[in-house]
């Protein structure tokens, strides 16, 4: 059964719907209210008319400014949350006599309405789409208040299974593909702007250039994650000659690396969901499988958090590396120090900071501090080496100071490493990376 096909059966469902609950209820006209509408949902029986209410829903929610919609989550979060009554009945229940049935009684009384409320906005027409919209919203909401949390999580629940590995689609982009994926692309690239078609077309037309992207059945043509990769001879130091208008094209027969560059989300409100590391495993094996010539699998990565790193070290006096990054931070405050002679020396100064940085620095759950780093070392990829000057664009000047980074994926050590970080945060890297720190003061014993 084809998408389309079913979103026109939710829709004669929700149309039959309405023509069977019409004579029981006003039609939505401003006088039905929304807790109105969400407590007829989450009594009613049946399917059709339940679709029909599910619509009426989400098409009020929609009309709502932000502050309605903030209401309608504080309703969530207020009105629709565990009974704290039947909840602490069903826990003395359990301590009671701890028997499975106990268990399902506690589970039951433990689960929130909302849940519910929230299957049942499902099986309104687009209902997915309108929910994965509506969660953007909340996250929006979410940054200025915090008590919205527990709606939140649940979204994340309810998410983390409808958008299951075992539903998702991979699908190859490329320039025959329909040009509303293909306007996503360029709108959604996160990491190295799409700046008109033309750029688009050299990133996925070219023999030695692919895109991937995972789909999902319920949102129509709409991509979830895509990754971008090039096909070169060797592995990459810099991005320019990756995204260069013109440049030589690689046989595929004759690449020996499959380079990962850009990796971007395009559902917001999915946010916390995991496809990335699914997606880089399987885009790994396909390409294993296509071109059985390529020997390496890696990643051109930027370092968003660098900049910010360094010139809080350099700013505290107490860190035993705040001189070395005090004047590796002077030296980066001059203009247009990228161009200058000594550029290429400074990174003698900056790379040690950097394989510190990656190596030494532990956020308070003992994980790396870089976001993406995080990513791909839990992903099982190695960190391989440390790009000097790699992205001299602004936008990798202002984050990284133009450094960027190679993680290998290799795939006869991806699970061992993917084990060793995941038990005890520990990042494998090569030996050239772990090298650099020989120039740096050892870390003191703590006291």
């Amino acid at each position: 059964m084809n998408t389309s096909f079913f979103n026109e059966l939710l829709t004669a469902v929700a149309e039959r719907g309405r023509a069977l609950i019409e004579p029981r209820r006003e039609r939505r006209d401003g006088t039905r209210t929304l807790p109105a509408l969400v407590a007829a949902l989450l009594s009613e029986r049946g399917e059709a008319s339940g679709a029909a209410i599910a619509a009426d829903i989400l098409a009020t929610y929609r009309g709502l400014d932000a502050e309605g919609r903030a209401a309608a989550f504080r309703l969530m979060r207020d009105e629709l949350g565990a009974d704290p009554d039947a909840l602490r009945a069903a826990a003395n229940a359990y301590l009671e006599e701890p028997t499975e049935g106990a268990v399902g009684a506690l589970y039951d009384a433990a689960t929130p309405r909302r849940l519910e409320l929230l299957r049942r906005l499902n099986l309104a027409p687009e209902g997915t789409r309108a929910l994965v919209d509506m969660r953007a919203d909340l996250l929006a909401e979410l940054a200025s208040d915090r008590s919205l949390s527990g709606v939140d999580r649940d979204f994340e629940r309810l998410f983390d299974v409808w958008f299951n590995r075992g539903f998702l689609v991979l699908r190859r982009i490329d320039w025959s593909s329909p040009a509303s994926v293909l306007s996503q692309i360029i709108a959604y690239e996160a990491v190295h702007e799409i700046h008109d078609w033309d750029d688009l077309r050299r990133r996925i037309d070219p023999p030695d250039r692919r895109c991937y992207a995972f789909f999902h059945p319920a949102l129509v043509d709409e991509p979830l994650i895509f990754v971008e990769v090039a096909l070169t001879r060797s592995i990459p130091e810099a991005i320019g000659p990756i995204l260069a208008a013109e440049r030589e094209t690689v046989p595929p027969g004759e690449a020996t690396t499959a380079v990962f560059y850009s990796i971007s989300n395009c559902q917001v409100g999915l946010r916390g969901v995991s496809f990335g590391s699914f997606l880089l495993k399987q885009v790994v094996e396909e390409l294993a499988r296509d071109l059985p010539g390529l020997k390496s699998f890696v990643t051109l990565s930027p370092v968003p958090g660098f900049a910010a790193w360094l010139a809080g070290v350099a700013a505290d006096a107490d860190h035993p590396l705040a001189e070395p990054a005090a004047r590796a931070v002077a030296a980066l405050g001059e203009p247009d120090w990228q161009l200058g002679p000594n550029a290429a020396a400074l990174g003698k100064t900056v790379l040690p900071l950097a394989a510190h940085y990656f190596l030494r620095e532990r956020s308070a759950g003992g994980r790396p501090l870089d976001p993406v780093a995080r990513f791909h070392l839990g992903n099982g990829a190695r960190l391989e080496r440390l790009d000097w000057l790699a992205d001299p664009s602004p936008k990798g000047l202002e984050q990284s100071h133009g450094l960027m980074v190679n993680y290998l994926y290799e795939r006869s050590e991806i699970e061992a490493n993917h084990e060793a970080y995941a038990r005890t945060g520990k990042v494998a890297a090569a030996p050239g990376v772990s090298r650099l720190l020989r120039s740096l003061p050892s870390p003191q014993p703590a006291a």
